[in-house]
């Protein structure tokens, strides 16, 4: 079921590409220079009014074609999390034996 429903979101990432293509054909445009989430936004509340007509098909590729994204040639973006300093260790023993621990000497100081 799971390989079906995979299907499917590549299904519709293409139709939304597809109409992003014939919008930017009509714009003399690039089609990555269209905004996707844009384009999917537009989709989602064209169909919630009812199936488009042709000329709601038309003014869907028109007002998807008015938001454009920026070109970004030199954006790098590092795959690395970065880790903050705690103010309090790491808890390392079970919950009830920490409580106890502190119940009997306090909490411990903290890290800086």
């Amino acid at each position: 079921m799971a390989i079906k429903e995979l299907w499917v979101y590549l299904l519709a990432h293409n139709l939304i590409r597809m109409i992003m293509v014939q919008s930017a054909a009509l714009a003399d445009c690039l089609p990555r220079e269209l905004s996707f989430k844009h384009s999917l936004q537009l989709w989602l509340a064209m169909r919630q009014y009812g199936a488009p007509e042709r000329d709601d098909f038309s003014t869907l590729l028109r007002l998807i074609a008015q938001r454009r994204v920026g070109n970004r040639p030199s954006r790098i973006e590092p795959r690395a999390i970065k880790r903050r300093p705690q103010t309090y260790p790491l808890m390392t023993k079970p919950r009830s034996q920490a409580r106890a621990e502190v119940k009997a000497n306090g909490h411990p100081k903290h890290v800086k």
